[in-house]
């Protein structure tokens, strides 16, 4: 175990100033909240209440691909209808698709401002010998533990045998149907892909919304473009020409005719594509990955209980409290700069470390008594030859933290000696 060197000049000159007290007297800040140090690539909103992916500006595309042909549609298709069509079937046209477009962006910010089903990161590995029916998302691994972490464990789901993974990131081993994903950066629970067009993950907490926003997009399609001909045709009729003088009178029908044929198949394919994953139980994910055609899946329990599942059951709760406070005391700031030691190169650890240090807080005596037992636990870490991940973590880093350790004991150590000085000194007057 390495040894402290002698206390700092500074302090040993000048054990009242103020740099001291800054150490050893606490900051005061509010704490910070869990959106605020997360460490996906969401953005966050409202304080934390919204929560998007990196690419959430793609929505405002996406808006304007809905939104503008439906604009255009109640400003020059629809009021050539509202005389054409009988019993006011034409105000009935307006007013239904300005309430659809509203519906449509409701179920956009549904499905891409809310939690997909983000699985909470742990601090820690995982014990190597626990249990696949204990896993959670609150291990807390020992200084020691962790380094023979299998990739893979096996689970029973519906009587079949399923292989889980670990994730490196996330340091746990992710539930089934769960995966990691990389440009979110998050281990999303029933995962079923990331999609750019509403610029969030599609999983547990909102593939019913994703669902309900892809099918009522194909049906407004189809929609303008029905009534989009039955106002070319009221036009041929009126003024018994061809179609395309037809067209050339109502330039936008022509224009909105071509643009939802085109929508429709590329909406209408996915709300079919994704029917038959319903209908199956599967996520794209699942099908592209698996391809449970051609052998059993262990999530399939009917059709009737397939559909139930997705529309029927009840969304879980997110087990992100995003808003909440994240509690940054000294401790709390050791365990996480020792654990970023152990999975980083020497120079990134070192960074890292002084950036957390940079950070600390006034700590009381019993609280420097338990880094004096975590120092030592850093000597029984050079010890535990086993762990693979220490292989990036020489010397050098652990006499960092040693180093700096010991700086802060000596400091707190040369306050308190000041302290008992001077109320020496005041029994002697």
């Amino acid at each position: 175990m390495y040894k402290a060197g002698p206390p700092p000049p500074h302090l040993s000159s000048n054990s009242d100033s103020n740099s001291d007290r800054r150490i050893i007297q606490p900051s005061v800040g509010p704490s910070p909240h869990l959106y605020q140090v997360w460490k996906g690539s969401n953005r966050f909103f409202l304080g934390g209440r919204l929560i998007f992916g990196p690419d959430f500006r793609s929505l405002f595309l996406t808006m304007c691909l809905i939104v503008v042909p439906v604009i255009l549609f109640c400003a020059f298709v629809s009021q050539g209808l509202v005389h054409v069509l009988p019993h006011r079937l034409g105000h009935l046209v307006v007013v239904s698709s300005a309430v659809f477009i509203a519906y449509i962006i409701v179920l956009l910010f549904l499905t891409s401002g809310r939690d997909p089903g983000i699985i909470p990161r742990n601090l820690h590995p995982p014990e190597p010998d626990d249990d696949v029916s204990s896993i959670s998302t609150d291990w807390a691994g020992s200084q020691c533990g962790g380094q023979n972490l299998p990739l893979t464990k096996e689970v029973t789901v519906n009587g079949m045998i399923i292989r889980v993974k670990y994730c490196q990131t996330c340091m746990l081993y992710r539930p089934p149907r769960c995966s990691h994903c990389s440009i979110c950066n998050n281990c999303v629970e029933r995962f079923d892909h990331h999609c750019p067009w509403v610029g969030q993950c599609i999983g547990k907490r909102n593939y019913r919304f994703f669902f309900m926003f892809v099918f009522s997009t194909t049906v407004l399609c189809l929609f303008v473009f029905a009534f989009c001909w039955v106002n070319i045709k009221h036009i041929m009729g009126a003024y018994h020409c061809s179609l395309w003088k037809a067209f050339a009178k109502s330039p936008v029908s022509g224009i909105l005719i071509l643009y939802t044929f085109i929508a429709s198949w590329f909406v209408g394919g996915l709300t079919a594509f994704h029917l038959y994953l319903i209908f199956t139980n599967q996520t794209t994910y699942e099908n592209f990955r698996y391809r449970y055609d051609g052998k059993r899946n262990p999530y399939n329990i009917g059709c009737a209980s397939n559909f139930s599942e997705i529309f029927f059951s009840k969304i879980p709760s997110s087990k992100n409290n995003f808003r909440a406070k994240v509690k940054s005391d000294s401790s709390s700031i050791f365990s996480t700069s020792l654990s970023l030691g152990r999975s980083m190169s020497p120079d990134m650890s070192k960074s890292s470390l002084d950036i957390e240090m940079g950070k600390r807080q006034a700590v009381d005596a019993e609280e420097f008594e338990d880094i004096q037992s975590q120092i030592e636990g850093v000597g029984r870490l050079e010890r535990c030859e086993t762990q693979p991940r220490h292989a990036s973590w020489d010397h050098k880093s652990q006499w960092e933290i040693s180093r700096d350790m010991h700086m802060l004991v000596a400091e707190f150590d040369t306050e308190n000696a000041t302290a008992g000085g001077r109320e020496k000194n005041h029994g002697d007057h």
